[in-house]
């Protein structure tokens, strides 16, 4: 029967409508294949918790901006979300292989290539306390598992050990840290992207 099996059209379109356990179906239905790619580049089993995590996330958050367009397409859409975020390790580790762990960290260090105009600077710098100042607003559960992931670069794995929770709650904290920090900006009129 249908119901009993619906198609990843159909699960997405459940989930759009707030129905969270379709995706979970979907989550479970794709889920060792994706970890399979991911694996398959990074050859390390933590790293590849991170970037599977990273991976709903992104899954999560683009279905819920509208950014999914169906084609009944989904598996492959997702896989390149994932491969997108590998590639993404690659380049970050390429450029950097130092986090300042400090109250001096600056986010956009990873992003500096180091041709970055005076202009550039100021507005980066401009964007940097502003999401500091943002990222102080959260509840301190969200607030501490986003930093823990961004400022101290832990694996999911490592904040639910040190947080005493899952890394499924981990995750979830990550995930609303992010929608709560959009929001934020948002009602405080704070532009977060780069120029």
């Amino acid at each position: 029967m249908l119901s009993n099996n619906p198609t990843d059209q159909v699960l997405v379109q459940d989930f759009l409508k707030g129905d969270s356990f379709a995706f979970e179906k979907l989550l479970l239905r794709h889920k060792n294949r994706v970890y399979a790619f991911i694996i398959s580049k990074v050859k390390n089993s933590d790293l590849a918790d991170d970037i599977f995590q990273d991976t709903f996330i992104k899954v999560i958050n683009s279905l819920n901006k509208g950014k999914y367009n169906e084609e009944g397409k989904f598996l492959p859409w997702m896989m390149r979300i994932a491969h997108n975020l590998v590639i993404d390790y690659f380049r970050k580790d390429a450029k950097m292989r130092m986090v300042r762990a400090n109250s001096d960290f600056d986010i956009f260090d990873i992003l500096d290539d180091g041709n970055k105009n005076q202009e550039e600077i100021m507005i980066n710098n401009q964007i940097n306390s502003d999401l500091l100042k943002l990222i102080e607003q959260l509840p301190s559960d969200q607030m501490d598992v986003l930093k823990l992931r961004y400022f101290e670069d832990m694996s999911f794995k490592k904040i639910s050990d040190i947080t005493g929770v899952s890394i499924n709650t981990a995750l979830g904290r990550m995930r609303y840290a992010l929608i709560n920090l959009r929001k934020l900006a948002q009602e405080q009129h704070i532009d977060l992207q780069l120029k």
